[in-house]
Order: C-alpha cells, then structure tokens, then sequence
C-alpha cells in the first residue's frame, strides 16, 4: 500500500491514502484485504453490528436500553480492552480508517435527526401542556444552574488537574440538557411511550429541546469562533436566520408539496428524493455558517408535516438504513474513541459526584414542580428519572467538545462512563417504581346486562381501515338507538406509529362536517357522519386517532375506554376475508393487541369477526334491508352479555332476531341453570308481541354434537353473537383442543375458523371482569346433576303455539340423537 508522510490531526496520527488503496481486488493478488479501505471498513461494519448486537442480546434480561450495548460494542475494539493490543488494534481499527467510519457515522447522525425532527410534534413543541411547561422548565434551568454553581465549587475546593477543572462546567452544562430524541428513544423501549407519565416526560422534553437546542447553537458559535466577540455574533445571528430562512421560505414548499401528495401511494421516487438531497443541502448550509451540520437536517425535518403521508413514506426510507445500521455505528464509535485506561481514580469520583448531584436536583426540581400541580410524590420521582435518559444529544455534544479541544481523552472517557452509569441506574429504578400495565380499574360494572334502564349505551370501537365501516355502521345501527336509550359512539382509529417520534391519542374536532374523501380518515369520519344523521336526536359520535406502536395500543384503548366510560370496545379481529371466501391477510400484532386487551379491559368487550364482505355489505341504515341476528347462548357470564346485547337489537324494527339455546343432553348445573332460565324468561317476556323474535333450543349430547349443530347454522343469519367463555359443562368437551385463536373462546373459534362454511359475521363477547373475578373463571370446574331435565317446554304463556297462545313469537326444540 503506497503511503504518503503522516499529517498531525489533534492527538492523532491519520496516514494520507492513495486511489490505489481503496479496493484490494482479492486475497488471490497476494493483497491483505484488511489493508485496503473498502474490505476494511465493510469489516469494521461487520463486527461492530454483530458485537453489539450480542451485547444487547445478554443485557435485554436486564431491562437495559440498546444504546448501552452499542456504545460498550465500541469499547470492546478501543484501546481500553481489545485496542491496547497492538497488532489488534492496527488491524482492526487503524488510525487510518477513523476518518471514513466517522464519516459514514456523521451520515448515519445527520439522517437520524432528520428522521426525528420529521416525528416531533411541532404543535406540542411549540403549545405544550400546562403540566410539561412547569416541569420542563423547572427541570432544565435548575440542574444547568445549580450543577454549574456546583461545579465551580468542586473546582474551588476540590484538587483536580487542570484539563478536569477545564472541562468541568462544561459537563455540569450538558447536564441540564434534556433532549427530546433521548427520552423518546429511550422509553419507546421501556415501551412507556404511550404511558401516563411516559407522555408527560416527552412533552417537557420536547419544550427543553428548544432552550437545549438554542443553548448549544450558542456555545458551538462561540466555540468554533475561538472566543472572538464578532466572530461569535456572526455565527449566531446566521444559524437565526438559517432557522427563520427554513420556516418562512422552505416551510411554504413542503406545505405545498405535502398537500400535493395526498396519500402514500402517491409518493413518487422525486418526492423522496427532494427531501434527501434537502437534507445534505442544509447539512451543507450549516457547516458554512459555522454551525453543527445536524442543525440543517433537524430543522428541515420539523417542517415535514409529521405522520401520513410525508412523514409515515420519509421515515419508511430511514428506518432501517439508518436507524439500525448507520446511526448504531455514530454510537460505536464514540465508544470506539473512549480510553478506559486514560481515567484517573480521583477524576473519576469527582465527575461522579457531579452526575449524582445533577440527576438527584432534576428529580427534586420535578418533585417541586409536581406538588404544586398536585402530581404524587411517586409519580414525580419516576418522571424525573425518564428526564434523566441520557443519549445521542449529549455524544453530539461529547464528541463537539472533544474535537474542540475542550475535553480530554480523559474528560471523553468520562463523560461517556458516566452516560452509561446513569443509564444503567434509572433503567431498573422506573422499572421497579413504576408499572404502566396496571391502569385504574373501575369497581362500578360497565356492562351491558347491568346498564340502568334508559340510560346511554356507550360504545368504544376500534377501526384499523376503510374495510372495517360498513359491518360496524351496521353494527351501531342494530345497537337500536331511540330518544329514551340513547347511543354515544365513541370511535378511535387504530393508526400504526410510522412518521412521527411521539406516541398520542388525538381527539378529532368534530364529525360533523363531511372530510376529503382522498384522506386516510376522510371516509371513515364521512361514515360515521351519515350514521350520526340518521339518528340526530339519539347517537352522538366522538372520533380519537391512537397514534402508537401496534405492540403498546392497547394502552390507549384502555386509556379512552376509561375516559370516555364506555360500556363495550368492540375490536376488530385479526384476519381479512377476501370476496371468495379466503382468508386474504392476518395481523398477528392486532391479535396480541386483542388479547392484551381482553385481559384488562376496563368495561365489557366484543371481537367483531367481519365477513361482510361475503354478503355484499348491505346496509341497515335508512330501513334498506333486514339484519339476521342471532345470539348463540351456552350459559355463563359472557353469554349473558351477549344476550342481552342481542335483546337490545331485538329492538330494532330491520332485524330478526334469534336466540339459539344449546342444552345438554340429560343433565346440567341445576344453579346456573336457575340464572340463565331467569334472564331467558325477562327477554322472551319483553319479546311477546315481537313478530321478529325467535327462540329455539337445541340439544346435544356432546362437543361434537355442538359444533355439527353450529355448522348448520351457516347461511342463516348476517352476524352471530356468542360469549366468549362459557361455564364448564360436557357440552365443551373436546373442542378446547381444536382452538386457533383462543381470544374468541372455543365456541367463537368454531364460528370464525375458516372451516365454518358461512357467510355470518361474528361478534365474540367478554363481560368485564371486576377484581377477582378472573380467579374465580380459573377455579370452575364441571359439576354434574340429573335432578333437573333440560328440554322441558317453556313456562306457560311465554311462547305461543306450544302453550297454546297466540303465534307472535317462536320457540323450537331440536335434540342431536347422534
């Protein structure tokens, strides 16, 4: 490898390379690969990936977050472990290759604040939340002003060495930064996003990143201008008037190009790439004035409209590229770049009073600003643990700092130790405080069966897509909504988290103008409307977006349906029927999310098979045609609800409605028996003069004499209403083992399997559990008595040509002699 003279790069030698040095051209050339730039630095990509990606590996049972993996991935190669060999070390990572890891690392950085300025919220930046504006600012200012106070102390009082001294205030500065893409990244993996108080911390973040983000701009013009007084203005005033050049006349043309693109299947490979080369064009343009080049690329990205569809089609291209691979390395090599071995044991115990003293004032200034909004002490505690994450915005700054001169190799090892030490310390500390799967539990019923007469029916629906409305419309309407029991909707739309860094529940204005039918809601919304006019004096309709992780939504469900009080969520299942039967997609993130749900719900819940599609979507609305429902009823709980969901559609004046009761035959529980004929018998009652009620009774002998029964049961109707668990009875033997998707329950699995040959939609009811109750569902166990007969006809006067009354409504009795 031909080599020129060495050229002195602050405490680094780095060895001028000819072309003829990029590509080796293979090991059959008598050439040592490593020895060349493009095997070499492909290698160093290899490794660092594949290293820290097994310390992540070991650390996940531990709960600590990957950036600790990825920094001591770096450490693991640098001159504090592997490096202080010298034949590794040249090997490896030699000083010749730094400037193009650094290179693709600077890239890898550049677009990872240009993803996350295209994720923030700019309206939540910019008008947050009460609460985040007290805790935020209270937070910020008295660490940086109380660790610097506390700083100059140490350096008056304590023996250091001079670098120490020199750097000192500058760490205690960075100290009072609370960056926004630290917290965020950071509890997106906690996954406490979306949780209560992770919500708080990321809207203070957010509003800190603006003084933390002004703060820095300040101190790097004056750093990078040598301390010269004119120099430092022109740099500051020039990064002002980059940012109010970017808003006022790059702003306008992203506007215009994002309403240009109305959805993300418009995005075109232009749009794509005028945003890229946008990016290096402004990382460009603040290197020229003097400023850090990731100032360009965050401000262009906070003026992306966040979300669909610029945001969701940029963020789709970054992603993987940069997020898991060029950003990763950014990481890496700062760690790379660390010297253990340079820290002096005095050194190390005064920077790590000073990070005890920092974090312990930031959680005491949260816990003082949190009183006085009357915020619980707990509370408080872990919201100023999450305002301490540390991560990427203070490398940038480590590694400004370090090639300024201003921290050592001593200082840098330092403030990158104590990154990792305090990272490491508040990860299972908000773990072991704070718990965000236990939500408030309601003690009161939020049920169906125990809902007051007259009182509103509150009704939580989820909807992932178009596809979803018109069994749901139909739904609503078959709910029977009139002036003396009225409806109120409440409809979340389940959006996917993609472009954008922040996790929220976004209630809509209104629904009460018509929207673009081109928008991703525009239909949804126009839907709702059309159902909300039909019934002016007796539905209200309140739409909410969960933005959010598929993994973590449950948790904004469970948010809202506690809010908004709701009687019943209705979800929507996880599988896709096409118009030919087959099942054309599934979502096993939607199942895990339903489950989640199931097991926590604060209220009543319902799965909503959809097979729609199958029957033509016909629509109930405006009386155009007749909704089939019927309710299949074992007994147990959530049968109930069902039924008395059932009951309430038997209201309506477009449905037939059929209750199909399964016995068995012989025997059964005499007690719970005795619950189920007194609800049975209230709604045939309230049913006598119904010409569309039908009641029948079928008995079988076993489980397989159940599910030829409901076989048969295919075509007949256009939904099916069935509990989801049942009490124990030899009516169920057997089918619990052919069960594929056990939030339906077994009877509901049978019914939604794609063996059912029907066209039928499925709605699948749980009746909330109160505390306890889930125990006692565990504990039962089948008890058999013969003292009670199961096919006895109905009481006299409750159904017509049986005991002789009129023919108004129908009971019928069939027995499964199999």
């Amino acid at each position: 490898m031909a080599t020129s003279d060495a050229v002195s790069s602050g405490n680094a030698h780095i060895l001028c390379q000819y072309k003829d040095s990029i590509a080796s051209f293979g090991m059959f050339l008598n050439r040592n690969p490593l020895e060349y730039s493009v095997p070499l630095i492909l290698f160093q990509l290899c490794i660092m990936t594949i290293t820290s990606t097994g310390i992540d590996f070991c650390l996940q049972p531990l709960g600590q977050s990957s950036i600790v993996a990825q920094i001591l991935g770096g450490v693991l190669y640098g001159p504090s472990f592997l490096g202080q060999d010298p034949k590794i070390g040249n090997t490896l990572f030699p000083l010749r290759s730094f400037i193009i890891l650094e290179t693709a690392a600077a890239f890898g950085i550049m677009f990872f604040f240009f993803a996350i300025g295209i994720g923030s919220d700019t309206k939540m930046m910019f008008h947050p939340p009460k609460q985040a504006v007290i805790i935020g600012i209270s937070a910020m200012f008295s660490t940086l002003f109380l660790t610097v106070l506390f700083s100059f102390a140490l350096k008056s009082y304590v023996v250091m060495d001079d670098s120490l001294a020199l750097a000192l205030p500058f760490i205690a500065a960075s100290q009072g930064l609370t960056g926004f893409p630290n917290i965020a990244y950071f509890l997106s993996e906690l996954k406490m996003s979306n949780s209560d108080l992770g919500r708080l911390a990321i809207s203070s973040a957010m509003l800190c990143d603006l003084f933390g983000m002004s703060l820095i701009g300040v101190l790097l013009g004056i750093i990078q201008s040598n301390s010269d007084p004119v120099k430092s203005a022109l740099s500051i005033s020039s990064a002002f008037i980059f940012v109010l050049g970017m808003a006022y006349l790059v702003g306008p043309v992203v506007r215009h190009v994002s309403r240009r693109v109305p959805t993300v299947k418009s995005m075109t490979e232009m749009h794509i790439l005028f945003f890229f080369a946008g990016a290096l064009l402004s990382a460009l343009m603040t290197e020229i004035i003097g400023q850090h080049f990731v100032l360009g690329p965050l401000v262009l990205g906070l003026l992306v409209p966040e979300g669909q569809p610029l945001g969701e089609a940029l963020i789709s291209k970054l992603e993987f590229p940069i997020g898991k691979f060029l950003y990763p390395t950014f990481l890496t090599t700062s760690g790379l770049k660390m010297d253990v071995l340079k820290i002096e044991l005095w050194s190390f115990w005064i920077v790590m009073v000073l990070m005890v003293f920092s974090s312990v004032i930031k959680i005491l200034a949260v816990v003082c600003s949190g009183h006085f909004l009357k915020i619980h002490v707990r509370e408080c505690v872990v919201v100023g643990l999450m305002l301490n994450a540390r991560g990427v915005c203070e490398l940038v700054v480590y590694n400004l700092w370090r090639e300024a001169g201003i921290l050592t190799e001593q200082g840098f090892a330092l403030s990158i130790l104590s990154l990792i030490g305090v990272t490491c310390v508040i990860t299972p500390l908000i773990k072991l405080l704070y718990d965000p799967t236990k939500q408030r539990v309601p003690l009161k019923r939020r049920t169906i069966q125990h809902l007051k007469r007259d009182a509103e029916l509150r009704i939580l629906v989820g909807i992932r897509n178009q596809d979803n409305i018109p069994i749901i419309v139909n739904l609503l309407e078959a709910s029977y909504a009139d002036e003396q029991n009225p409806i109120a909707v409440i409809a979340i739309l389940l959006v996917e988290l993609v472009g954008r860094a922040t996790q929220m529940v976004v209630a809509h204005q209104s629904t009460r103008s018509l929207q673009p039918v081109h928008s991703e809601s525009g239909p949804i919304v126009n839907a709702l409307r059309q159902y909300e006019l039909c019934n002016e004096l007796c539905v209200t309709v309140q739409l909410f977006s969960a933005i959010s992780y598929v993994h973590t939504m449950h948790d904004d469900i469970f948010r809202v349906a506690l809010d908004q009080n709701a009687t019943i969520l209705i979800l929507p299942f996880h599988k896709r029927w096409e118009i030919d039967g087959s099942i054309g997609s599934e979502n096993r993130a939607i199942q895990n999310m339903n489950v989640k749900v199931l097991d926590r719900a604060p209220c009543s819940v319902g799965i909503l098979v959809d097979r729609a599609i199958l029957t033509g979507s016909l629509s109930i609305l405006n009386n155009q045609s007749t909704f089939r429902v019927a309710v299949v009823f074992i007994g147990g709980p959530d049968d109930m609800e069902s039924l008395c969901y059932g009951a309430r559609m038997g209201r309506h004046v477009n449905i037939t409605l059929t209750i199909i009761r399964f016995l068995l035959f012989g025997c059964d529980t005499a007690r719970e028996r005795k619950q189920d004929n007194s609800l049975i018998d209230e709604v045939r009652q309230a049913n006598m003069g119904n010409q569309s009620f039908i009641y029948q009774e079928q008995v079988v002998k076993d489980g397989v004499g159940l599910a030829g029964s409901l076989r048969g049961l295919g075509n007949s109707f256009d939904l099916m209403i069935v509990g989801r668990q049942h009490q124990a009875s030899e009516i169920l033997t057997g089918l619990g083992a052919w069960s594929e998707c056990p939030e339906l329950g077994v009877v509901g699995d049978i019914l939604a399997s794609q063996d059912f040959q029907g066209t039928a939609s499925v709605l699948v009811v749980q009746q909330q559990r109160l505390p306890g109750e889930k125990l006692k569902d565990r504990l039962m166990r089948p008890v058999v008595t013969n003292h009670e007969s199961l096919h006895d006809p109905p009481a006299s006067g409750l159904a017509g040509p049986a005991a002789g009354g009129d023919s108004n409504p129908r009971w019928e009795i069939a027995i499964d002699r199999a």
